[in-house]
């Protein structure tokens, strides 16, 4: 990504990048966008109509610097796809978020509201963030996390009580009364616990013969801080790192909004300081 120059008047040139689900879930606010980034820069305005034609506007961004309109989703695909063009490390990602899921952009520092997030992306400073990036060059801005899968439904059937039909009739009525007058205790998803191999920097934090009920991952202050319960102890295991891999049996995960597997191993590397948004000066 190159540095952005001033047009001949020495006002920011923005190419501005309106994602379709925000322009169809919250038109007024991507007006008030628009009308902001116009009044205090040279603005492109480019209205993609899928993902496709998305990456073809921004990898044709030259020299302006890249702003998003839209949500989560977009945040994630455009951070994708200046990782697999290498070009994170220069310039900077500005963004309004518009859309039904903005739940992690807000948690990186981005104001809520489009005017405020627009102004921002005029007069705010660029942050250097960090990023993991997994072995096959997926990324996570937030958080990384494996749960336990849910166990199957082991409860007997519920069939007839002895006496044939008029006995069956006679436990439904008993058991029909009983519901009425006793509250029920609520019911525990029960979880069937991973078999995984867990390390950290080549240390190995928990072995396949440890119950895993959860592993998260996130970065904080250029290092991955990792977490994970298991069903014998109490109190989580934890570490620092640079690496994290996870290997064993089938295992999906969730990557900020993604969900992705089953896999049978993953390393994660943490790159500090990876990529460049724009956030308010105070933030």
């Amino acid at each position: 990504m190159s540095a952005p120059e001033p047009d001949e008047n020495g006002a920011q040139q923005l190419l501005v990048v309106i994602d379709p689900v925000a322009r169809r879930t919250d038109g007024e606010s991507v007006r008030i966008a628009k009308d902001v980034l116009s009044a205090g820069a040279t603005a492109k305005i480019c209205l993609p109509d899928g993902p496709a034609e998305f990456a073809r506007v921004l990898a044709r961004r030259g020299s302006r610097r890249p702003v998003v309109v839209g949500d989560d989703r977009a945040l994630l695909r455009t951070v994708a796809l200046l990782h697999r063009e290498r070009d994170l490390s220069a310039g900077a990602l500005s963004l309004v978020p518009v859309g039904v899921s903005v739940e992690l952009a807000h948690s990186l520092g981005v104001p809520t509201g489009a005017v405020a997030a627009a102004r921002a992306v005029l007069d705010g400073v660029v942050r250097r963030l960090d990023l993991l990036v997994d072995d096959s060059d997926g990324v996570v801005l937030g958080d990384l996390r494996i749960p336990a899968p849910p166990a199957a439904d082991g409860h007997p059937g519920r069939g007839g009580g002895p006496g044939g039909p008029g006995g069956s009739s006679v436990w439904d009525t008993c058991r029909s009364l009983v519901r009425t007058l006793v509250k029920p205790a609520p019911q525990v998803l029960a979880v069937h616990p991973h078999r995984l191999r867990v390390e950290a920097d080549g240390v190995v934090l928990s072995d396949l013969d440890e119950p895993v009920e959860a592993v998260t991952v996130r970065s904080r202050g250029g290092r991955a801080e990792v977490v994970i319960r298991t069903r014998s102890s109490a109190e989580p295991i934890t570490a620092s790192a640079l690496s994290v891999t996870v290997s064993g049996a089938d295992f999906r995960y969730r990557a900020d909004a993604a969900v992705t597997g089953p896999v049978r191993t993953r390393t994660w590397t943490l790159r500090a300081g990876a990529w460049g948004l724009t956030l308010p000066a105070e933030a």
